[in-house]
Order: C-alpha cells, then structure tokens, then sequence
C-alpha cells in the first residue's frame, strides 16, 4: 500500500494537448503546443484582422488566458480572461460573449485568440 507524502503534489498538465509537463510554465502550454501557437501567430490568415487586436491576440495567449472549456467536433469553445482579469467570457471562433463580441463591429481579441488556437491544431 502506498501512502502519499504532503510533497506529493499533482503534474501539471498541457492546457492545449492535455500532456504532463514536467516543469509548470505560466501559460500553461507544454513546449511543442507553445511552439505550434507560435508559428500559428505568423499565419497569413491572420492578415484579415486589425494587427493591434492580433497583438492583443497573441498576448492573451501568451499569458495563458484563453482556456478549452468544451472540445466537439463542431467547434472549440473557450473561457477568455478580459484584459483586467475579473471577468470571464465565453468564446469561439465565432461568436464571443465580451461586449466588442456582442457589438459585433469588428472582431475581438478573444475570437481571434480562438482562431489563433485553432490553426495550431
């Protein structure tokens, strides 16, 4: 029988593969799905959206703050942290819950985040 230690503690895992990463990182993203966000900031899809929100875009990842909340076969759907970091809203490529979303006149960070995500799949 094996008795837990209060050293023992839980691996953290990838929050786009779901992979064990041996070292924690602050965006919670193992080393190879970092390195597939990356190259996927630099798509030439992501022509079609204004730089400053494809900037916010990659900074909101980079921090970790887009999380899957449901996977389908459909579409993905994430939690996306605002910019302050007291609210949360629900996203997907195609639609989004924050109110630039809800406005409709141009595309949020949160969607193209989303979409950022789903090319480096």
């Amino acid at each position: 029988m094996r008795t837990t230690k209060a050293t023992d503690t839980e691996h953290a895992r990838c929050t786009k593969c779901g992979r064990r990463l041996r070292l924690p990182s602050p965006d919670g993203y193992g080393p190879k799905c970092r390195q597939k966000i990356r190259r996927a900031t630099r798509a030439p899809e992501l022509a079609q959206y204004k730089p400053h929100l494809v900037e916010a875009a990659v900074e909101l990842l980079e921090q970790g703050g887009l999380v899957v909340l449901r996977k389908s076969s459909k579409n993905l759907v994430f939690l996306a942290v605002s910019s302050d970091g007291s609210t949360t809203y629900r996203t997907a490529r195609a639609a989004c819950t924050c109110p630039a979303g809800l406005k409709a006149i141009n595309v949020c960070k949160h969607r193209i985040a989303a979409h950022v995500f789903g090319l480096a799949s």
